[in-house]
């Protein structure tokens, strides 16, 4: 089976409207090896982030599943000139076009449809599985180091989070760079420290800057599950097995997850739902699909297991 290219896949463009910045797209994307009567992958992106993990496709079509993925409004393929780049104010401005993406997966034939979220994409998704108006759709669900808390120390959190609430009421584009995006960036572009080619229009080096209102829309979602969440479906949860933080280059980045804490993964992705199951993949990255090639062999390895398990029971 020939490798994936990204020019390879098919990029579907949704009206969604406009919201208040004006006009509202996202966009779905189609593995041209897609064929009706298979289950299909739904893929979500994080932060700073776009759909570009071709090769992660790849490996779901040699397991015999469909792929799709989903640039989500003002992200990637559907971030429109008049639009704040990765803007929101309350992350259920994504359930829109994760509704209309459900509807298009059922009609090209799928026979079941399961959810991938990465980082802040685990977050929504896991939102979409509370809340969502399509969510009894999806049969299973995979979260690649999830978003559940700031990796902030905990006076940060009791005292910025809230207060970025109050400063987004009365300037709701206040904005701050996140200061450590360009060495995880550095760590995967393979003209710095990594192996992938990314639009850097779409993924800048140094970042998009954090909208106070985005990072106030994320506490709250995260609150929410910390006391709700009840997602009925069978979750797998895969994380580095420790984190990292650095202000300069250092070679551990490309061993740990420098964006989250491992511990803040594991103490609240257990209280998502009761069907949790934990993959810790040794070296691995935030990103652990993007982790140096034996490493993210062995996340590969450890979700096809789980996905023939989590099939049979």
């Amino acid at each position: 089976m020939n490798d994936l290219k990204i020019g390879d896949f098919r990029e579907q463009t949704l009206e969604l409207g406009s919201d208040y910045e004006g006009r509202v797209i996202a966009t779905v994307i189609h593995s041209p090896k897609n064929e009706a009567g298979k289950p299909s992958i739904l893929y979500l992106h994080g932060f700073n982030d776009y759909f570009f993990q071709a090769h992660v496709a790849q490996k779901f079509h040699e397991q015999g599943y469909n792929f799709y993925a989903l640039d989500l409004r003002k992200y990637g393929r559907s971030l429109l000139p008049h639009q704040h780049p990765n803007y929101c104010r309350s992350l259920t401005e994504y359930f829109e076009e994760l509704d209309q993406t459900i509807q298009i997966i059922q009609e090209e034939g799928s026979t079941e449809i399961m959810l991938l979220g990465h980082s802040t994409g685990g977050l929504i998704g896991s939102y979409y599985m509370n809340k969502g108006s399509k969510r009894s759709a999806i049969s299973r669900m995979i979260l690649n180091s999830p978003f559940l808390q700031f990796n902030f120390p905990a006076w940060q959190r009791l005292l910025l989070l809230p207060m970025s609430g109050v400063i987004s009421f009365f300037f709701p584009f206040a904005a701050q760079m996140k200061p450590s995006s360009h060495l995880y960036n550095a760590s995967i572009l393979h003209q710095r420290y990594g192996e992938w080619d990314f639009n850097t229009d779409w993924k800048p080096i140094t970042g998009f800057p954090a909208y106070f209102k985005w990072a106030y829309a994320v506490y709250r979602a995260q609150k929410w599950h910390h006391k709700h969440s009840k997602i009925p479906v069978p979750l797998l949860i895969l994380h580095s097995d420790q984190s990292s933080r650095n202000k300069k280059w250092n070679n551990v980045i490309l061993k740990t997850d420098m964006v989250l804490n491992v511990d803040d993964i594991k103490k609240y992705g257990q209280e998502l739902g009761n069907q949790i199951e934990f993959a810790s993949i040794k070296n691995a990255m935030h990103d652990v699909f993007l982790s140096q090639k034996e490493v993210r062999n062995q996340a590969f390895m450890r979700m096809f297991e789980w996905l023939t398990k989590s099939e049979m029971t």
